[in-house]
């Protein structure tokens, strides 16, 4: 291993066990010690996850571990390792998210699977968002695809599941944007969809009529940037946290603005506010259209966005699903349980409907058969 960190570990040895059963083994040495307690996590937790997910066994001895299992699975337990490692000589903590994220981006180098990017599959790291208070990584390809569209496009929608980064991801970038200069203001917002965005008719102040509903952005601003420094910017406007209905008659100009819960805004809404754009800002839209709470019969201003602007030159789309799930392992799960279901009870709808059509066109043609005989 070079300490440059071009090479995060020296491999020791690579036997190939039995070529039939294409089983074997890998050591890798690392030569900072200070930085293995991290590495492989707290009484090797690290470890047993990568043994869990890539069915291996990972034995940790000092500085050294020895990989068993395949061949495929070694090289992408080695490629992760080596990935991890090198985030801690940056100066980086890992967490289990980390972990995972390591362990996907293995998975496609080794499968030899197209990132969804532009960028060269080789690519040995996933992008990342500095902010002075944080490094945020990407855990998954379509994270990493989903900041490089940050960096390249000035409307950019997020759309999947809840739970896969979309919407810390975007108040991070906006939080780095803001931190750098590149734009004066950041605003953020939420169709307040609960009370229909009639906000007068609920008690206290206005601070106390939004902050329910805006409160997750507050978390993730306060996460990425110092407390103290946010207040100071809400006090000035230099940052906002606002509902959208407030975003009408407004241009913002030298500003990155982010919509979350775009599945809630209506077609008008939705209207309103991609036209708030104004010169050197920036727009991040996100939402899962699966899991809309509009009134019955009205449209989501988000799936028809999404249809009308999907070539659209300037405006990018990245799509995010189960697999990207970055919370808890079992949300993944419950999150494909309700997926499936949701495609079950619209594949019913659907032959229900086309049912009732094909009843309508018998009775009719046996209407128009009476009709002639009489």
């Amino acid at each position: 291993m070079t300490r440059d960190g071009q090479s995060s570990a020296r491999k020791l040895a690579d036997v190939n066990s039995s070529a039939a059963s294409d089983l074997t083994h890998i050591v890798l040495a690392f030569e900072d010690n200070r930085l293995i307690g991290d590495l492989f996590g707290q009484f090797d937790q690290n470890l047993a996850l990568i043994e869990q997910r890539l069915s291996l066994d990972a034995i940790a001895r000092g500085n050294q571990v020895t990989l068993k299992g395949s061949k495929s699975a070694c090289n992408q337990a080695r490629a992760a390792l080596e990935a991890l490692y090198q985030r801690l000589q940056q100066g980086h903590e890992i967490h289990p998210g980390d972990v995972e994220g390591a362990l996907r981006m293995a998975a496609s180098a080794e499968a030899q699977l197209p990132l969804p990017t532009l960028e060269p599959k080789s690519r040995l790291a996933f992008a990342q968002i500095s902010t002075r208070r944080k490094t945020v990584v990407a855990r998954t390809a379509t994270q990493d695809a989903y900041i490089r569209a940050m960096d390249r496009a000035d409307l950019v929608f997020g759309t999947g599941p809840a739970g896969t980064g979309k919407t810390y991801l975007a108040v991070a970038y906006a939080a780095a944007l803001l931190e750098r200069g590149d734009v004066a203001r950041l605003i953020l917002s939420r169709p307040a969809v609960e009370a229909g965005e009639r906000l007068g008719f609920l008690p206290g102040d206005m601070k106390e009529k939004v902050d329910p509903y805006l409160r997750p952005l507050y978390d993730a601003m306060y996460d990425m940037m110092p407390p103290e420094k946010v207040d100071r910017g809400l006090q000035s406007g230099m940052i906002e946290v606002a509902p959208l209905a407030f975003m009408r008659g407004r241009t913002l100009s030298n500003a990155v603005v982010l919509l979350d819960e775009a599945q809630n805004t209506t077609s008008m809404q939705m209207k309103m506010f991609l036209t708030r754009l104004g010169e050197g800002s920036k727009m991040i839209v996100t939402g899962d259209p699966s899991q809309i709470d509009l009134p019955p019969g009205q449209q989501s201003g988000l799936r028809e966005a999404l249809g009308l602007l999907s070539d659209v030159v300037g405006v990018a789309r990245v799509r995010f699903n189960e697999a990207d799930v970055v919370r808890h392992e079992l949300v993944a799960r419950i999150v494909t349980a309700y997926d499936d279901a949701s495609r079950h009870a619209s594949e019913e709808r659907e032959r229900r409907y086309q049912e009732r059509q094909d009843a309508k066109r018998a009775a009719e043609e046996a209407g128009d058969n009476a009709a002639a005989n009489d």
